[in-house]
């Protein structure tokens, strides 16, 4: 795995690659792979959320839990699919508040890459998976990795977004730096298991532009294009 990404979060987070923490996430994965374990997302993919989004342009972060776990579905944004593929159980809940939220139409895809463009961070917690099994990496470090890009991000911008949706993603709240005026938005998971205890009537895309133009930012276009 070699370590590529975008300019701006290498200066943010390149002294983490050198760290033992993360030379083990490497070592484990490319033990994985020589056993012949399929990984998720595919190796160019797997900081595609930080090169989809440059510090400097991040305006909201949705954080997700870990990729998608079957083959073709990830591709390193959290909750996105690539074109083509029917929305997983978890976006089409998303995308039941965001319709009701905003008074948009159903999208006809799951492919978030316009989110990412316009500043919207979506970042899993553990950046691969092992096909077939899901969080089989959330312990491997990647959340070390993931954590540090929060508080950094947080310290080094002010005025963002947070969406954490959520037990894991919540407890990213304490990562964020309150000096940085932030808004931290709350909710259950999307997942079927959970959306009705919550996050489902959540409100978070119009509050996330509401905050966003009251902060001299221009609102996320969340409508997807066909």
């Amino acid at each position: 795995m070699g370590v590529k990404l975008e300019s701006s979060w290498l200066e943010l987070l390149g002294d983490q690659f050198e760290q033992d923490y993360f030379k083990k996430i490497k070592a484990e994965l490319i033990q994985e792979k020589k056993k012949g374990e399929r990984i998720f997302p595919p190796g160019p993919l797997i900081f595609n959320a930080f090169d989809s989004c440059p510090v400097e342009d991040t305006k909201v972060v949705i954080m997700g839990q870990d990729p998608y776990h079957n083959p073709g579905q990830a591709h390193g944004l959290s909750f996105s699919v690539p074109q083509g593929l029917p929305p997983p159980p978890s976006l089409v809940n998303i995308f039941k508040e965001l319709t009701d939220d905003l008074h948009l139409p159903m999208p006809t895809h799951g492919n978030l890459e316009s989110w990412a463009a316009q500043g919207v961070l979506l970042l899993n917690s553990s950046l691969t998976v092992r096909a077939f099994n899901a969080g089989s990496h959330f312990y491997l470090g990647w959340e070390k990795f993931t954590n540090t890009a929060i508080e950094r991000l947080s310290q080094r911008k002010k005025h963002i977004v947070f969406m954490l949706w959520g037990n894991p993603a919540r407890k990213k709240k304490s990562l964020i730096d309150p000096q940085g005026e932030h808004l931290i938005l709350e909710a259950v998971h999307p997942s079927p298991l959970s959306a009705y205890r919550g996050f489902l009537g959540c409100r978070h895309f119009s509050s996330a532009n509401d905050f966003l133009q009251a902060t001299g930012q221009e609102p996320i276009d969340w409508q997807l294009p066909d």
